[in-house]
Formats: C-alpha cells, structure tokens, sequence
C-alpha cells in the first residue's frame, strides 16, 4: 500500500513520524490457545493474531500481520500485550516500530480482498514472502452497523538490537466499531508461523473503521 508523507517524514524510505502515530484503519483478530511452550518468547498460553489495514487519515498506510499475546505488568494489576511476531509492507514502519517502540517488524507481502453486500463484509487476506506463504485468513462480519465504542490498551516488548537491549512500551487508545466476527485461519506449515498450527482457535473480532493513537 502506498504511504503518505507528513511534515515530520523526509524523502527516505525509512523516515518514520515522530511519536504518537495517529492512525485509523481496519482490524481483524483471533484468539488461539496453545497448549505448549515453542520457545521463551512463545510460551504456551493465550495468542491474538491480526491482520490489519492501515488508511489514508494515517501518517503511514500499509499492512500488517501480528501475533501477540498478554503479559503481566510487574507490581500492578493487570497485562500489557507483547507482540512476538510481525510484519508490515512499509520499510518506514518497519524503522519507527523496531526504533520507537522495540516491536520486532519485518516485511513481507500481502494481499488483501473485501466485499460487502449491506451491512455484511466477507474479507480474504494472505501474506508471503514473495512466493512463500506466512499466513492466510477470512472473515466475515457486520461490525460496520456497530455504534462507536472506545478501548485502550498497552504493550511492552523485550528489548531488541535497535533499542540497544532496551525495553520499550506503549500505550494505543482510540475508538472503533467492533463485533465478533466469523473467521478462519491458516498458518503456512513451513513458515514462521508454522508453531501456532496445532493452537485451538478461540474466537474472532472486527475492529471497523477505528481511530487510535500509539505512542
């Protein structure tokens, strides 16, 4: 998808906007159960994965697919969520994640296909390494009929080589549209996703038309 620059972007492919991102778009996300551990990062437990579309309104359009699961914040009540796995279409996300915020951002292609027949959307995502699939999904939903509701959340990552070993949080705010939606995976067995095959898919939600700030 094609990004948009903004008087804090230069003519660099990697030049990112400073922080917060105030972003809008759509989201689709399942919730998956893993019953074993696959490393340190990926313990069993509960994972989100997402396919995301990020729109003009946004200082950077692209794609995305993530998983992510919830962690405990030490000496509060509650969890944040840490993203183990991520990948965008735009080399200048890939910067502003990795430096801003230590998410783990790589590139990868994607395809993207949605029809809506009134207030129903059926959408087919897919992303690859050019011919070599990572994941693909589809959903079905009426969240576009949803009243506006808001939401607020936090992550924290491990620290990675472009934060120098530094951990790194931040908060997402904003409103969307959101239901339960249908939906089904399918996680490429050879890929990097391969480890959340044997997962049980938990539920699906859409997140239509949201409004967020990051940062």
């Amino acid at each position: 998808m094609a990004e948009q620059t903004s008087e804090h972007t230069s003519d660099s492919p990697t030049a990112y906007p400073p922080a917060p991102w105030r972003m809008v778009g759509q989201l689709w996300l399942s919730l998956f159960r893993l019953g074993e551990d696959v490393d340190a990062l990926r313990p069993a437990g509960v994972y989100g994965a997402a396919f995301v579309s990020y729109e003009p309104g946004s200082p950077l359009t692209y794609s995305e697919l993530l998983v992510a699961r919830p962690v405990p914040v030490e000496g509060q009540r509650g969890r944040r969520v840490s993203i183990t796995d991520i990948w965008v279409d735009s080399p200048a996300s890939v910067a502003g994640g990795r430096e801003l915020w230590a998410i783990p951002k790589g590139l990868c292609d994607f395809e993207l296909d949605t029809e809506h027949r009134g207030p129903l959307s059926t959408t087919d995502w897919s992303a690859s390494f050019g011919r070599r699939p990572i994941a693909s999904a589809t959903f079905s939903d009426v969240s576009r009929a949803m009243v506006r509701v808001p939401f607020r959340g936090s992550t924290w990552q491990p620290g990675i080589e472009d934060t120098d070993g530094e951990e790194r949080s931040a908060v997402l705010q904003g409103s969307s549209k959101a239901l339960p939606c249908r939906g089904h995976w399918d996680f490429a067995a050879d890929g990097p996703l391969g480890w959340l095959r044997p997962a049980r898919q938990l539920g699906s939600f859409r997140m239509a038309e949201f409004r967020m700030s990051f940062g």
